[in-house]
């Protein structure tokens, strides 16, 4: 059994390009301009509009929630796959583990990543097998479940190179532009092999 306060104290992770910090008030800008990314929308379902405030107040009150961990994903200043010049640290988007269900030492998981100029570089991957290894390794958690919609097989690759496996297709989860598309459902188990 895991506890139900499993997220209180969220770490930051690293990885050789990225710093996975807990997301919080002072990723608005970021967090905000993701939200206005019509193509982070489409690949991630929000159907729903916000609000300035709306977010502001969700950024706010994520300390506070102890069975959910969501990390904003910070691209190094000095990644290893840029060119002269200096750059500056990027917000690239979020990953979050949600839906904890402490009983059976489960939980969700689901990242956003925009600007679109970012994807294909392999920030996804890199951001989810960090996040994986610490829920398995250092959580103890024993399963991590994810949804992936048809029209994004880019992400379903992500997620198989990080070691994910297709248990199912759920048909027409979601309406979008006039369609219905499939969800993909995908996990990974403590004991899986990671690539």
């Amino acid at each position: 059994m895991i506890s139900e306060n499993l997220f209180a104290r969220q770490a930051t992770l690293t990885t050789a390009r990225l710093r996975l910090e807990p997301l919080g008030p002072e990723h608005f800008d970021g967090a905000w301009a993701g939200l206005q990314d019509a193509e982070a929308r489409r690949l991630t379902g929000t159907h729903a509009d916000f609000a300035p405030g709306q977010i502001r107040s969700w950024l706010a009150g994520l300390a506070g929630q102890h069975d959910r961990a969501d990390w904003a994903v910070i691209r190094l200043a000095d990644d290893g796959t840029t060119g002269g010049g200096h750059p500056q640290e990027q917000y690239l988007g979020e990953v979050v583990l949600n839906d904890l269900d402490p009983d059976n030492a489960s939980v969700g998981f689901r990242i956003a990543l925009a600007p679109a100029n970012v994807l294909g570089r392999g920030y996804g991957t890199e951001a989810t097998r960090a996040v994986v290894a610490h829920a398995f390794d250092d959580l103890g958690l024993h399963r991590v479940a994810l949804e992936v919609f048809a029209f994004n097989p880019r992400a379903q690759r992500a997620y198989e190179k990080a070691g994910f496996t297709v248990e199912g297709r759920q048909r027409d989860a979601l309406f979008w532009d006039g369609e219905w598309v499939d969800a993909i459902s995908m996990a990974m188990l403590a004991g899986d092999p990671r690539p």
